[in-house]
């Protein structure tokens, strides 16, 4: 079983503190773009969220929140991912990445064998990107109680593989206004 857990519960800084899964995107929220990429890969699909609960819980899918006080960045919801889902691997995708591989889950379970997590990297490491081993949460734990902030520097000290991609354009974040306004759906939808 893998579990997918879409991340959400950034502060978004570089939009204007918005929520960035609820902001439009080709008419959409771009939340809902992640989902239509992700849910059929996973089992079971779950969204990491800090604010807006009630409005992501209206896709289907629970809503989890952080643990503690404040917005400790994507590893605190990875760690929360970790704790809810079920399989025994954990798929995590950032909310702002609508363009994702439909075949992202089948490429990292393929490198799988003898690690802990699978990064995907597209030209470079695109860390939230990754399919990690449910069991590491406790690490995790212990990682974000000495104050590690930064995934790879996270990643770096576990069993990793690294899987690279061809499409770079795959992995493209909207972080910015002019990232969402300039991001070309209509011709990414084919792929």
């Amino acid at each position: 079983m893998i579990s997918g857990i879409i991340l959400a519960g950034g502060e978004s800084r570089r939009m204007g503190g918005q929520d960035k899964g609820l902001l439009p995107f080709a008419g959409t929220p771009l939340i809902q773009h992640v989902i239509q990429r992700i849910a059929p890969q996973v089992d079971e699909l779950l969204i990491s969220a800090n604010r807006n609960l009630a409005r992501y819980a209206t896709y289907g899918y629970p809503v989890i929140e952080d643990d503690g006080n404040g917005f400790l960045g994507p590893l605190a919801g990875m760690l929360a991912g970790l704790k809810a889902a079920h399989g025994e691997w954990v798929l995590t995708v950032p909310c702002d990445t609508p363009f994702l591989p439909a075949n992202l889950v089948e490429r990292l379970q393929q490198a799988a064998d003898d690690v802990d997590i699978v990064v995907a990297s597209a030209g470079r490491i695109h860390a939230t990107t990754m399919l990690c081993r449910r069991r590491l949460a406790d690490n995790l734990a212990n990682a974000l109680a000495d104050g590690e902030r930064k995934v790879q520097n996270w990643q770096a000290g576990q069993r990793r593989a690294v899987v690279e991609f061809d499409d770079e354009a795959a992995f493209a974040n909207l972080n910015t206004p002019q990232q969402l306004t300039g991001a070309n759906f209509d011709e990414r939808q084919s792929d």
